[in-house]
This record gives structure tokens, sequence and C-alpha cells, in this order.
């Protein structure tokens, strides 16, 4: 099973402004086991580069990135 296929938590971060929503998510994925897979839930239009950023500077793996009708959904691996 990749983890593509594996379900995950979403953390809903819609409605937060920068930085919140990539310091919530790292505080978060610090949270977790290695290999686990998060899914997160923006408003903020600044997540799209900061989340990417994030799991680059991290060393988490970004699965998904998708526009939503309310902003970004992301899914991460923990590294």
């Amino acid at each position: 099973m990749s983890p593509d296929d594996r379900a995950f938590e979403i953390y809903d971060l819609r409605g937060l402004k920068c930085p919140l929503p990539a310091l919530k998510t790292e505080k978060r994925l610090a949270e977790l086991a290695p290999g686990t897979v998060l899914g997160v839930a923006t408003s903020d239009p600044l997540a799209v580069i900061d989340i990417p950023h994030l799991c680059s500077e991290r060393g988490h793996r970004l699965i998904v990135t998708e526009r939503t009708e309310e902003g970004h959904r992301f899914v991460i691996e923990r590294g």
C-alpha cells in the first residue's frame, strides 16, 4: 500500500493567515511518527508557497497539492 492510498487525518487550518498554517503544520508533523501521512486544508493563499517550503526544509514528502473551493489541500508524509 502506498502512502497515497492510506487513510489520513485532515488538519483543518482554514481561516488562519500566514504564517500560522505553516507553523501549525510544522508543529503537528513534529508530533507524528515518521511515515505518517497528514492532510492539511488551508484558505491562506500564501500556503502554496509556505507548505511546500516547509516540506522541503524539514525533509517531509509533499504527496499532493491541490486547489479547492476554499483554498488548498496538501497531503504530506512526515519524514
